[in-house]
C-alpha cells in the first residue's frame, strides 16, 4: 500500500459519495420521518455501507482470482474498468440530449428503522452500475497486488467515505432545525420530485468529454 494509491482511492470514494440518490433519501428521512430520524437514517446508511463493501468484496476477490490465473487478465481488467466508466458517461450524455421523466421519490408507508436497511441496500445497489469511480478503485486495488486483509480494510474505508456526506447531512439537519430543513426541501424539489428533465447540451458535453478521456485511458493501458 502506497500513499499515492491510498490518495487515489480516497479521491475516488469522495467523488462517488456525492450521490444525489442517497442524499435525497437522507433528506426525505429528515423531512418525513415519523419521529425516529436518527434510527432510520442510521439504518439506511448501514444498508448503503454494507452494499458498497460486500459488492466491492465480491468484485475484488473475483478480479484478483482472474488476474492470478489468467494470463493478461489484469490488462483486460483495467480496460474493462475504464471502458465501463466511459460507457456509463456516454449513456448519461445521450440521456442528457432528450427529455426524460423523473419519478417522484418518497418514503413508503412501511418505512421503519428495520426496513430502512433494506431501502439503503436497494437504492445503493441500483446506483452502483453508474458508479464509475467504484470500479476504477477496485481495479487499482487489484493492480496493486495488495494483501487481501489490506485490500478489505481499504474497501471498508471506501464504504465509510461513501457514507460520510449522508452522515454530515443528517447531523447538520438535526442540529440546525428549520433553516436546514428549508434547504433540504429545495434539494428534494430539485432531485426527488416528479418532473420532466429538459435536454442540456452543456451537461451532455461534460459527460461526453469524460467518456472520451476514460475511453482513451482504457485504450492505452
Amino acid at each position: 500500500m502506497t500513499w499515492t494509491l491510498l490518495a487515489a482511492v480516497t479521491g475516488l470514494a469522495a467523488l462517488d459519495s456525492l450521490n444525489p440518490a442517497t442524499l435525497v433519501a437522507i433528506s426525505l428521512i429528515l423531512l418525513g420521518s415519523r419521529g425516529r430520524p436518527v434510527a432510520e437514517a442510521g439504518a439506511f446508511v448501514l444498508g448503503a455501507f454494507a452494499t458498497v463493501f460486500m459488492v466491492g468484496l465480491g468484485l475484488y476477490l473475483g478480479a484478483e482470482a482472474a488476474a492470478s490465473s489468467i494470463s493478461g487478465a489484469l490488462v483486460w481488467l483495467r480496460r474493462g474498468a475504464f471502458g465501463l466508466a466511459a460507457l456509463v458517461l456516454l449513456v448519461a450524455a445521450v440521456r442528457s440530449l432528450r427529455v426524460r421523466e423523473r419519478a417522484a421519490v418518497g418514503l413508503p408507508s412501511w418505512f421503519t428503522p428495520l426496513t430502512a436497511v433494506f431501502l439503503g441496500v436497494v437504492m445503493t445497489a441500483a446506483d452502483l452500475p453508474n458508479a464509475f469511480p467504484y470500479f476504477i478503485a477496485i481495479e487499482r486495488l487489484v493492480a496493486a497486488d495488495l494483501a487481501t486483509t489490506t485490500a478489505l480494510l481499504v474497501l471498508a474505508g471506501y464504504g465509510v467515505i461513501y457514507c460520510v456526506p449522508c452522515l454530515v447531512l443528517l447531523a447538520v439537519g438535526l442540529s440546525r432545525g428549520e433553516r436546514v430543513t428549508a434547504l433540504l426541501r429545495r434539494l428534494h424539489e430539485q432531485f426527488g420530485t416528479q418532473a420532466s428533465v429538459q435536454p442540456s447540451l452543456a451537461r451532455a458535453g461534460v459527460y461526453l468529454l469524460g467518456a472520451v478521456v476514460l475511453a482513451l485511458i482504457a485504450a492505452s493501458v
